[in-house]
């Protein structure tokens, strides 16, 4: 940065840093607890050596109470930091499980310019130790505390990294050291950073999981998204415990000043506040979308960029000490409640994919400002002008009606992967914490489920390293030889969702979907035109009822001009033809091997 944007940076954070805020409670710390964001009044945040101090200074401040541990390494080299807090004695997942303990689980920086969770976190961590807020509530549960997610990206420190957000001076990047976007990886756990952060969940099967972030978009006045799953999607007993877990803390933000709203405000149309709002359920890339597939809570919290720093920690502490207030109420009946969920067989069963919004609208009222429209003399668009200082309430439609879209019925037994696959898509499932048996015995003419792709659709650009692909087509039952060392991936089982969502070729993040299959949908082998010409003849000339439906496809204008469909119209109906083109790898069974 310039000096002259740096002074300009400084100013406008001194003026922010004036600006009215709520105010966390006043607690004494002990000595070397306190973070730099405290000691600077919230201009400032620390970098990640401040982390590992920390999580070793509070272990050594509270023995009995917290344990420091490092749960994975980034590709920097660099150790990937959790607190495990309780005042129950049960510092291990193995004294969790023994204890029936639930488990919070809570993550700050998977975005690592969005910082506002780590400080909060520790502060609310300090004062909970101390018994300066909620005394008892450790002692019904075990909190892990993970203060940046996204480490490598954390020290990608910079004031501007986040140019829409309001503070702290400098701070992390968005993606990982890799250029992955972390939050964006659940499902199909490419990094490093992801492939630990599953292992711990897999370790410590936490009922509800805290993905803190801050949002991007417009300036008005609500300060806070909260949003969880299942409340539209997953298991239906879930879903009213996930609503309810919602509206409580979404209740005491709005108690101790906040101005809460319970869906992502992302205008429908970029920069046109009328456009108003749609709700949903993310996919499983995104937190809110994976644990609800594993039938367990997962909460979004998205404080608002444009306000100050402080305003925001005071924000996120406020939601942690909710969030930890109700697992220590409802804990205990929401594992009973994630049990029975587990326990519930999906086999033969209507699932849906996917998720998204009716036509159905209502208006809100939305706290704004006044704002004006006009083209501008720099991009040439129409542009979106508030003032802050003359707050609106707007009207607005928000379509939150939402349904189940792609539905398909689960499999009877389970799926098969071919034993060429079985390796990568077994450390797949492996990571999953997905469960699954080799098979010993290959299986001769085997009666499964095939899917076929009619239509195939390469996306055109990179997403996240991989080539996304849509497929088209359905399933169909076909005799196969199935390999010995073949996969078989039960449908009951504690994450049948998550089975789904992986190996379903027309999930939204399924293994498919991101590319992992895109080999069997390329053709490898095909005929010379010349020799297809020759070949097509003889097939006529064999078979009278070839003639009669290649005359009757020749009715089809675009089939007609088309010399290469005319021509694979023969070859797809000669022996040549590579039967796997277009199948994908993965099968379906009803009848476990």
């Amino acid at each position: 940065m310039t000096p002259t944007r740096r002074s300009l940076a400084v100013a406008v954070l001194a003026c922010i840093a004036a600006a009215p805020l709520f105010a966390a409670p006043a607690a004494p710390a002990r000595a070397g607890l306190t973070t730099v964001a405290e000691r600077s009044g919230f201009v400032r945040t620390g970098r990640y050596e401040e982390v590992i101090a920390l999580c070793d200074a509070f272990a050594k401040a509270y023995p009995e109470a917290v344990r420091c541990i490092d749960f994975g390494t980034t590709p920097e080299h660099r150790p990937m930091k959790a607190l495990v807090v309780s005042r129950t004695g049960a510092l291990t997942a193995e004294a969790a499980r023994a204890g029936k303990l639930p488990v919070v689980l809570m993550q700050g920086g998977i975005h690592a310019g969005e910082i506002d969770g780590k400080d909060a976190g520790f502060l609310a961590l300090r004062e909970l130790l101390d018994d300066q807020q909620d005394p008892g509530v450790l002692d019904k549960q075990v909190f892990v505390f993970v203060p940046v997610f996204n480490v490598d990206g954390h020290e990608r420190f910079a004031a501007w990294n986040r140019p829409n957000q309001r503070g702290p001076e400098e701070m992390g990047w968005r993606t990982t050291a890799q250029n992955y976007n972390l939050n964006r990886d659940y499902a199909k756990a490419d990094t490093p950073e992801m492939q630990a952060m599953l292992r711990l969940v897999e370790a410590w099967d936490p009922i509800a999981t805290i993905d803190l972030h801050v949002t991007d978009g417009a300036k008005f006045q609500h300060d806070v998204a909260i949003q969880v799953e299942p409340v539209y999607a997953g298991d239906d007993a879930l879903r009213a415990a996930g609503r309810a877990f919602r509206d409580a803390v979404i209740g005491d933000v709005t108690k101790a000043g906040g101005s809460p709203v319970a869906f992502y405000p992302s205008f429908v149309e970029n920069d046109v506040p009328q456009s108003g709002f749609v709700d949903g359920v993310s996919p499983p890339r995104f937190s809110t979308g994976y644990f609800q597939l594993r039938n367990r809570f997962a909460m979004l919290v998205e404080t608002h960029s444009w306000r100050p720093y402080k305003h925001r920690v005071n924000t996120t502490h406020d939601i942690i000490l909710s969030v930890l207030r109700q697992v220590a109420e409802h804990g205990a009946q929401w594992q009973r409640t994630a049990q029975a969920a587990d326990a519930r067989s999906l086999a033969g069963q209507p699932v849906a994919l996917d998720y998204a919004a009716s036509d159905k609208v209502r208006t809100i009222d939305f706290r704004g400002y006044e704002y004006t429209r006009t083209p501008s003399d720099i991009s040439g668009a129409l542009m979106t002008h508030y003032d802050e200082t003359k707050p609106q309430v707007w009207k607005l439609p928000l379509r939150d009606d939402v349904q189940p879209g792609r539905v398909v019925t689960a499999p009877a037994a389970g799926y098969l992967v071919p034993a060429a696959y079985a390796a990568w898509v077994g450390a797949k499932l492996d990571v999953h914490g997905i469960e699954y048996r080799t098979l010993d015995r290959a299986l001769d003419d085997r009666s499964v489920q095939v899917f076929r792709a009619t239509g195939t659709k390469f996306a055109g650009n990179s997403v996240e390293g991989h080539q996304r692909l849509t497929l088209e087509g359905t399933w169909t039952t076909e005799a196969h030889d199935i390999a010995r060392g073949a996969l078989f991936v039960p449908i009951v089982q504690p994450k049948a969702r998550l089975v789904m969502a992986l190996l379903e070729p027309q999930a939204p993040d399924a293994l498919a979907a991101w590319g992992e299959f895109n080999n069997a949908f390329e053709q490898k082998e095909y005929m010379e035109a010349y020799v297809a010409e020759d070949v097509a003849r003889e097939m006529l000339a064999k078979d009278p009822g070839l003639q009669k439906a290649f005359d009757e496809k020749l009715k089809d204008p675009a089939f007609a001009k088309d010399p290469q469909a005319r021509l694979e119209f023969f070859a797809r109906r000669h022996d040549s033809w590579d039967e796997r083109f277009n199948l994908y790898p993965v099968l379906r069974t009803d009848v476990a091997p």
